[in-house]
């Protein structure tokens, strides 16, 4: 009974709303940062736009370690990557301005492709050596007073809720920027809605916001082991059945 009444919700209330939510979050966000520029236009429309989204959803959000960052210092938050829902929690709970690197054919998306360009997100070009280096200069150019980036390390949404391989390009950024690597961990979005599926089930989300590792720690040669160091860290929060075996 309950899965038939959340089947009609989901169809005649949420995906209508949703759809209408994020049609004006983009034309707000594609005019406003016209005019007044992307640090506030770019990041607060879309926050509530997240927030929405997950109220919508019928999920319930946690949030903790806010207390471990600072308003006015710029980031690379890294995390693990379960589902789309991730981009939902961490843009509408973290509480913290970002903007993101994002595969470059999210720009195709009518509307809301546009707007991530004028809200200052990064599309990551891997057709060529030189394409991925551009990319990495831009997203360069927007890590500064108080606007930090969210990066996926593993690059993919995972496929069975546990971690994947990290990359390494977050971790390069905020070493060349001099600046602190923030890890996240992220539970329950694997659930709500997992990869290649429309299936979307209401359930709790959980965002837990690490400390900091200063720049000092992140040399050219720490790399590999700053990239353990975060896995080791977002793992130690994850929900058992989202560990390795």
């Amino acid at each position: 009974m309950i899965k038939a009444l959340f089947f009609l919700y989901k169809w005649i209330v949420f995906v209508p709303v949703f759809l209408v939510i994020t049609l004006i979050t983009a034309l707000i966000v594609m005019i406003m940062t016209s005019l007044f520029g992307s640090k506030f236009w770019g990041y607060y429309p879309p926050k509530w736009w997240c927030r929405l989204t997950c109220w919508l959803s019928l999920c319930r959000v946690k949030t903790r370690g806010h207390e471990n960052l600072d308003p006015k210092q710029s980031y690379i938050f890294v995390a693990n990557h379960q589902g789309a829902y991730d981009i939902f929690l961490v843009y509408g709970f973290l509480n913290h301005n970002v903007i993101w690197m994002q595969k470059h054919s999210l720009r195709k998306i009518p509307f809301v492709g546009y707007a991530s360009e004028k809200a200052g997100h990064v599309f990551v070009n891997n057709s060529s050596p030189g394409a991925r280096a551009t990319s990495i200069i831009n997203a360069k150019e927007k890590i500064k007073d108080g606007v930090s980036m969210v990066i996926f390390p593993e690059g993919a949404r995972t496929h069975t809720g546990k971690m994947g391989r990290f990359k390494m390009g977050a971790y390069y950024i905020a070493h060349e920027l001099n600046i602190p690597i923030v890890p996240l961990t992220i539970n329950g979005s694997f659930d709500v809605l997992k990869r290649n599926t429309l299936n979307l089930k209401p359930g709790k989300l959980e965002l837990v916001i690490h400390k900091p590792i200063p720049p000092e720690e992140i040399t050219e040669e720490s790399i590999p082991k700053v990239i353990n160091k975060t896995k080791e860290i977002i793992h130690s929060e994850l929900w058992e059945k989202y560990k390795h075996d």
